[in-house]
């Protein structure tokens, strides 16, 4: 089957929400996982694309917020929840999801920032972002600026 990029723009901007919830509420990721799946009609979703996100992030949080802390200006602690889940979710990508494009990464997480987070947080999103995947992708960044 193949997987069409509106069904990973639902999954991610669902990913987001469902790290947003895990980070505020701290319930377990199956109880989240199942009201989203109970209030949302995840037809045209890529459920596993979704899961993937959710589970990988709070199974290897430790690894993936130490992939872009050094970027930041200030402690993870303090940024707002949906930059978190924002910085929290694109890292993880740029980490374990090889299959997509850095470029698509960034730009989905910058989209989801523009339309869910506080004023220029797409702006700080995208800067923390093109340093994290310069970073975790350096090959693939240093291929597309020459090319």
């Amino acid at each position: 089957m193949t997987v069409t990029a509106s069904a990973r723009r639902k999954a991610r901007h669902y990913a987001m929400q469902a790290l947003y919830q895990w980070q505020m509420a701290g319930a377990s990721l199956n109880s989240i996982e199942a009201e989203f799946h109970a209030d949302n009609d995840m037809s045209k979703t890529d459920v596993e694309y979704f899961r993937d996100i959710f589970h990988g992030v709070a199974k290897n949080l430790d690894e993936v917020e130490g992939a872009y802390t050094s970027h930041l200006d200030r402690k993870v602690e303090d940024l707002d929840p949906v930059s978190r889940a924002l910085l929290r979710m694109a890292t993880y990508e740029l980490k374990s999801r090889m299959d997509v494009p850095y470029k698509v990464v960034i730009n989905e997480a910058v989209a989801l920032a523009k339309k869910f987070g506080p004023t220029d947080a797409f702006k700080f999103i995208n800067g923390i972002l093109d340093k994290t995947a310069a970073d975790l992708r350096s090959a693939e960044v240093a291929a597309d600026k020459k090319g």
